[in-house]
């Protein structure tokens, strides 16, 4: 990272511990009043008029944009809006707004948890742009679910080989422009109280331009192929969990295969399991503990852009997503999710990923680790503002996103 970079990060980081400290200051006890006389209890009153200004303006100002925490059934789709700054290796320094909306298919189903649609736009200082939409549609008291993920960026990228070693090489950086486009619809319907089988179709649009080696001496031809990925999915689920925006108690295992064939318009014939394994208690009362174990494998003639990467806002956050990258990738992550007073909430997480080019390999590989912090506000009902400050081996970022990273 350059000093810039070093520069950025110290000037959000000042800023969320900013708004930590803030909003820590409503845990403080109250007053006793009867405890001081009437000069100190002027006092009190006023300092605690303060704080309550300072603390008020924040939500006030959320709560004009639809964050109140509430969800109006009246509405067709119950909507929030909200903007906010960001800072990540990827795309640097940039503005993001995300609109958040809840609603019900059928009013008197009083078994399905609201269904969601969360839209997200970003710009950034170095020219990203990019558009992403998650709805996730509970239907007929939870029989079914239908989930669809879109997105649509033209955002700076980087590229490093493939391979842990190649990856962790900081001169063999190539920087270059991505246009990416994915459309991934999933019907999943319900087998017993907690097994669903799903099915879906998954389109991937990636190209690159503008490629910039600098003085590397990393391989690029893959990138001067523009990548065509088409496929189905087919899903086996345990799910558990109490809610599948913001689990506090239960758990999820799901296997999910993507069949990517020519015959479909693919331009490779390839295939991708996703494996996960997420666990929640709740401690504390309020608190909640969870923890992953994620692993994304490979087979076939895997473009460039579908290679299993570790690093971005979800995965390993803290590491520039794109620079480590390989066929195979295993990860875990274990989170403390601490509730504070009213809609506010703190996170600390550790966690570590490896990659390789085969399966055999992943249990040899060298680890990356990453460790982080982060501040959570509740919108809507279970929904939350993520800000997050992460650090990897070497990278750091800033994430700003809606609903929580596993």
């Amino acid at each position: 990272m350059t000093f810039r970079h070093y520069w950025l990060v110290a000037l959000l980081s000042g800023c969320l511990l900013t708004v930590f400290q803030a909003f820590a200051t409503e845990l403080n006890e109250p007053i006793e009043i009867s405890e001081i006389n009437d000069n100190e209890a002027i006092q009190a009153d006023s300092t605690t008029s303060t704080d309550e200004q300072q603390l008020g303006w924040v939500e006030e100002f959320l709560q004009t944009l639809g964050a109140d925490g509430e969800f109006d059934a009246d509405k067709l789709i119950d909507f929030s809006f909200l903007p906010g700054p960001f800072y990540n290796p990827e795309m640097d320094l940039g503005v993001g707004i995300s609109a958040v909306g809840l609603y019900q298919v059928d009013p008197n189903d009083e078994v399905s948890q609201l269904s969601s649609l969360v839209i997200n736009g970003l710009a950034s200082i170095n020219g990203a742009l990019g558009v992403s939409l998650e709805n996730k549609t509970f239907l007929n008291e939870d029989q079914q679910r239908f989930y669809l993920t879109a997105e649509m960026f033209d955002i700076p990228d980087v590229f490093y080989g493939v391979g842990y070693d190649e990856n962790h090489q900081d001169d063999n950086r190539v920087d270059f422009n991505g246009r990416l486009v994915r459309i991934n619809p999933m019907f999943l319907h319900r087998l017993s109280s907690n097994v669903f089988v799903g099915a879906g179709f998954d389109f991937n649009y990636a190209k690159a331009s503008s490629i910039d080696m600098l003085d590397s001496d990393v391989d690029v031809s893959p990138l001067l192929e523009t990548s065509r990925s088409v496929g189905v999915n087919l899903l086996v689920s345990y799910d558990s969990r109490d809610n599948v925006l913001n689990p506090e108690q239960g758990k999820i295992a799901q296997i999910d295969t993507g069949i990517y064939r020519k015959e479909l318009g693919s331009k490779t014939d390839f295939e991708i399991v996703n494996a996960l394994y997420s666990t929640y208690y709740q401690v504390a009362e309020s608190d909640v503990l969870a923890w992953q174990i994620r692993g994304r494998f490979t087979h076939g003639d895997v473009p460039w852009d579908q290679l299993s990467k570790a690093g971005g806002g979800y995965l390993l956050r803290g590491y520039t997503s794109g620079r480590y990258r390989d066929k195979q990738m295993l990860l875990a992550q274990v989170e403390y999710r601490q509730n504070l007073s009213g809609r506010h909430g703190m996170v600390y997480w550790v966690g570590a990923g490896v990659i390789a080019d085969k399966f055999s390999e992943l249990a040899s590989s060298s680890v990356l680790p990453n460790t982080g912090i982060g501040y959570r506000f509740e919108v809507k009902p279970r929904v939350n503002l993520r800000l997050d400050l992460a650090f990897g081996d070497g990278d750091t970022g800033f994430y700003f996103n809606v609903n929580e990273a596993f």
